[in-house]
């Protein structure tokens, strides 16, 4: 096993911008060759990359094998700066992405009874407005880079609209949001992130404060008063509850927004089929969200324990990612997976992960990106790339998968 172990190791291109602009011819080889595939990380620890539909969906459903907090796959000595980094972001990463049950499960029982389907719904009005707004800015210029005037401000107006952050501050958080999920791309060290860590949480204490003293009909104030059996949300785990909400209630659309708009240019005949029948667009943001959906691999799990998985021995401690966008695209799931389908109705996809980590906010993403995408092909029948698809650029990073930028032009 040793010997097919190293046989194997870091044999694909995964990190590079070649790969990241295109990673589907990858995966394929990946599931033929190697669906549980061992990544020899610069450190010398393994990460194991899992690329089938059937295994990427047992990892995620099997909390018993693979946990989300690290702590949960180490021995009870273990220290380190891995711990020490922890300790000083707990502030935001004490929620339900990072957890385990039963703390997990207390969790989510609490926020779902503050993120209700009710709320959601209730904010389609106000997205539609912010559609509109965005659109009117732009109208008449012809183009537009879409990412930064429409894609990213619809969600970060929406959600921000949503959990009660005052217009005045939402720059601001914007640029706090933007440092805790990707650092490296404002070129922020270990320092500067950790200042920018510590100026949010206190901005949100003082939000949390003044919602408690004087409630509003929003997100912030109803975590702040949710309550089960006595039970609530203490100051760490509101403000990592914000944080994830404003980073996944945003991030996940923005991609969608992107790199929906991007297949929909480069298949004008399926778009053509939604411009003739908008009814479409009900199958289409499924099918968008399988096809190349927003997040490329799910959150890190590690190994509790030692885990067989087919002929690999995956050690206690081991990092696990299961790859979201290889599975959706796997042919033993998916009938001619590879192709843009809007028709396709039996489309069970991962781009939300599923098991008990299952995306809380994905009918707000849904929601969003149905009305982001019709609205702006609705609006902007002509719409159509400014450059050729080769000079597209993607953001780097592992976990999502979204556009630097995309420059369109219409009229």
């Amino acid at each position: 096993m040793a010997d097919q172990r190293m046989a194997i190791e870091n044999q694909y291109d995964l990190f590079s911008g070649r790969f990241k602009a295109d990673p589907f011819p990858t995966f394929t080889k990946m599931r033929q060759e190697a669906p549980i595939y061992p990544h020899q990380a610069p450190n010398g620890s393994t990460i194991w990359y899992i690329t089938a539909y059937k295994d990427v969906t047992a990892v995620l459903r099997d909390d018993e094998n693979f946990c989300k907090d690290p702590r949960n796959a180490r021995s009870t000595d273990s220290s380190g700066s891995a711990s020490r980094k922890t300790a000083i972001h707990q502030r935001i990463n004490e929620n339900m992405l990072f957890s385990d049950p039963p703390h997990h499960t207390r969790l989510r029982s609490l926020v779902s009874k503050a993120f209700t389907p009710r709320r959601i719904e209730a904010i389609a009005p106000q997205i539609q407005t912010i559609a509109d707004n965005l659109l009117d800015q732009v109208e008449n210029q012809g183009h537009m880079n879409l990412m930064a005037s429409y894609a990213l401000p619809l969600p970060l107006f929406a959600i921000c609209e949503m959990l009660g952050i005052p217009k005045r501050d939402r720059d601001q958080v914007a640029d706090w949001s933007q440092a805790i999920i990707s650092p490296g791309s404002r070129n922020l060290n270990y320092s500067a992130r950790k200042r920018k860590v510590r100026d949010f949480t206190s901005y949100l204490d003082q939000l949390f404060a003044e919602r408690r003293a004087n409630p509003h009909d929003d997100l912030i104030s109803a975590l702040t008063l949710v309550e089960e059996e006595g039970d609530r949300l203490n100051e760490m785990e509101l403000s990592s509850m914000v944080a994830l909400l404003l980073v996944t209630g945003h991030e996940t659309t923005v991609n969608l927004i992107g790199n929906g708009t991007l297949a929909l240019l480069l298949h004008p005949e399926q778009l053509q089929l939604l411009q003739d029948n908008p009814s479409y667009w009900a199958t289409a943001v499924e099918e968008l969200l399988r096809y190349d959906g927003p997040v490329e691999t799910s959150t890190s799990r590690w190994a509790r324990h030692d885990v067989k998985m087919g002929d690999h021995l995956i050690k206690r401690g081991d990092l696990v990612r299961a790859v979201l966008t290889s599975a959706n695209r796997d042919d033993q799931q998916h009938d001619h997976a590879a192709n843009l389908d809007l028709r396709r109705t039996d489309n069970k996809h991962l781009a939300f992960g599923i098991g008990i980590h299952y995306c809380l906010g994905a009918p707000l993403a849904r929601l969003e990106g149905h009305i982001g995408l019709e609205t702006l092909f609705r609006r902007l029948s002509t719409l159509r790339l400014l450059h050729p698809p080769s000079q597209i650029t993607w953001r780097s990073g592992i976990l999502f998968r979204g556009l630097e930028q995309l420059q369109v032009s219409w009229g």
